[in-house]
């Protein structure tokens, strides 16, 4: 009785030995900061924020313009005549003001979806590459503290970094894409091929 109770002991230990859980972790910062998705809205927002600032100046100088022209003629005017001239003058600009205000707040708001929509995107990503790849868990390391500590051995930004970018430039930029991020296996084939 004894033999057998130890027999499935030993069994038990070695089962749960074989069983172990894969684990990982992240840098989630890094793989978003290099994830050629942002770096691409990044420099198509800073065009677009370099062209509306060419675009403002411009309108800044004929603006000024106009003022130093209107004080100018104000000084030969009466009480009432300044006022109306005034009017007109702040009737002119205010709509075209508050269409430049407009116009970058429209800018700064979809800047901030599509960030938001690359971050969805990366957490999505990892969610599948760690399926694919047997993973039990993927921490997230952040400023924010999740993971303090990991053995290099456990992080695998690099990885996720090069297979999102792949993934990104064979075309997955639409949200409703399902290709599967390539596994570990299928990268390293992939790089002893190439050698």
């Amino acid at each position: 009785m004894k033999n057998l109770l130890v027999a499935v002991l030993v069994l038990a230990s070695l089962s749960s030995c074989q069983e172990q859980e894969k684990v990982a972790f992240v840098d989630n910062s890094k793989v978003i900061d290099d994830y050629q998705m942002k770096i691409d809205i990044e420099k198509k927002y800073e065009d677009q924020n370099d062209a509306f600032n060419k675009q403002r100046d411009s309108i800044g100088r004929v603006y000024q313009a106009e003022i130093q022209t209107i004080q100018m003629q104000l000084g030969k005017m009466s009480p009432r005549k300044k006022e109306e001239e005034s009017q007109k003058f702040q009737q002119k600009w205010q709509p075209i003001q508050q269409q430049m205000q407009f116009r970058q707040q429209q800018m700064e708001q979809n800047f901030n979806v599509e960030m938001d929509s690359v971050i969805i995107k990366v957490n999505d990503f990892v969610e599948e590459y760690g399926k694919n790849n047997g993973y039990t868990f993927i921490f997230g390391k952040n400023r924010a503290g999740s993971v303090l500590y990991g053995a290099e051995g456990k992080d695998i930004t690099e990885a996720v970094t090069k297979a999102i970018n792949e993934h990104y430039k064979n075309g997955d930029t639409s949200e409703g894409k399902t290709k599967e991020p390539k596994t570990e296996e299928t990268n390293q084939k992939e790089s002893s091929a190439k050698e």
